[in-house]
This record gives structure tokens, sequence and C-alpha cells, in this order.
């Protein structure tokens, strides 16, 4: 009995045992870990609360008057701004990272290139990024607007291809961003196999578009007819 009460005594001890030796070789470690945890997590939601969120906010209360320069067309005033309010030049930089911030970045885009500012038009465009596919699509058709203007074929031939396809489901706008990077393909860089193969895309695709019948007329014209069926 004696000696069945020590092995018991023995097991009762050696998990505390394990638990003080783990915890005199680890615990440090563990301790600097817990409050790395807790900093982090503190910081993070104090970055949330006490930064981003009232960033967002500024952003978005400075953006609504360059958005009614931009809808009355005073574009001077809705890029740059006036004495009281920023344009969105401004916004984009200072607000950079919040969503005001990036949307100002398109419309800054669209107006640099009404203006024929195409470099900042191209700056302000590549930085754009949004989910929804359809204003996105246009980012890349006016992106390679921007492009074409300063001689940067392959990059706004590029960007017409990503427009096309970057919102499918959106059949005419697709087929006219076809249609401009075959047309552009054609005309500008003088890539006939890239023309027809986008030609021969935007009719296997988008058949009953405005756009079918100049695109069936340039097949025929290169001797391609089996996609103007």
């Amino acid at each position: 009995m004696a000696e069945v009460k020590q092995v018991r005594q023995k097991q009762e001890a050696d998990p505390l045992d394990r638990a003080r030796d783990f915890w005199a070789r680890y615990g440090r470690t563990v301790i600097i870990a817990s409050v790395a945890i807790i900093v982090i997590g503190g910081g993070y939601l104090g970055w949330k609360y006490l930064i981003k969120e009232p960033k967002e906010q500024k952003a978005a209360d400075a953006l609504w008057k360059a958005q009614d320069y931009f809808e009355k067309d005073s574009v001077k005033q809705a890029l740059s701004g006036d004495r009281q309010f920023p344009g969105f030049e401004k916004i984009a930089s200072q607000y950079d990272g919040t969503k005001a911030g990036n949307l100002a970045d398109f419309y800054a885009g669209v107006l640099a290139l009404k203006s024929g500012d195409n470099n900042k038009a191209v700056s302000h465009l590549k930085d754009f990024s949004t989910d929804s596919k359809q204003v996105q699509a246009r980012a890349y058709k006016l992106l390679g607007d921007a492009y074409a203007n300063l001689g940067k074929n392959s990059d706004a031939l590029s960007s017409y291809k990503k427009a096309a396809r970057e919102f499918e489901a959106d059949r005419q706008g697709t087929a006219e961003y076809l249609y401009v990077a075959a047309y552009f393909a054609d005309r500008v860089m003088n890539d006939k196999k890239q023309a027809i193969d986008l030609y021969k895309e935007l009719v296997a695709k988008h058949g009953d578009s405005q756009f079918r019948d100049e695109a069936i007329k340039y097949l025929a014209q290169a001797g391609v007819y089996d996609s103007a069926e």
C-alpha cells in the first residue's frame, strides 16, 4: 500500500513538476508573446478608431465640394480646389489609403485626361482600384486613352483589353472596349493579327452589339469569314 501511495503521489506531482519546469524554461517567452499580442491588438484598435475612421470621415467630408464642382463641369476647381475646399488632387494625396482618397484618384484622372494632362491622368488612374467591375473597366478604358495620347501604344492596348475583359456582364461596355482595342491594334499599331483576334472575339461574344457590322466588315476585308456567320 505504501508503494502504491508513493506511486500515486509521484503521478500527481509529475504534471505540477512539468508545469513548473516548463514555466521556468519558457515563462519569459510566453510573457513576451502575450504582451506582444495585447500590444498589437491594442495598436490595431487604436489605429482603427483613432486614426483610420476619423481620416475616412475627413476625406469624405472633403470630397463633396470637389464632386459638386465636377458635376458643374468646373474642371479647374474640381481638380485643384479653391481657397476654402481642396480639389481631387489634394484629396487623393492627403487622404491616400482611404475610400474617398481612392475615389478622388478616379475623378482626378478623368479631369486630367479631359484637360490634356495625360501623365497626370495615368498617375491617378493607375492608383485607382475598385470592387465595382463596371467602374474599374471604365477606368482601364480611360487609362488606355491617356497612354494612347502619350504614344505608349503597348500600354494603351493592354489597358483597352483589360477594360474589355473586366466586366463581361456589361455587354455594351465590353463590346465597345473590344472594338476600341481592335481598332487601335489595326489603325495605330498596325498589328493585323491582334486586330483580327479582337474583332473575332467581339463577333463571337457580342454579335448582337452595334459594333458587329464594323467587325465583320474588317474581318471580311482581311479574308476571315468563319467568325462572321
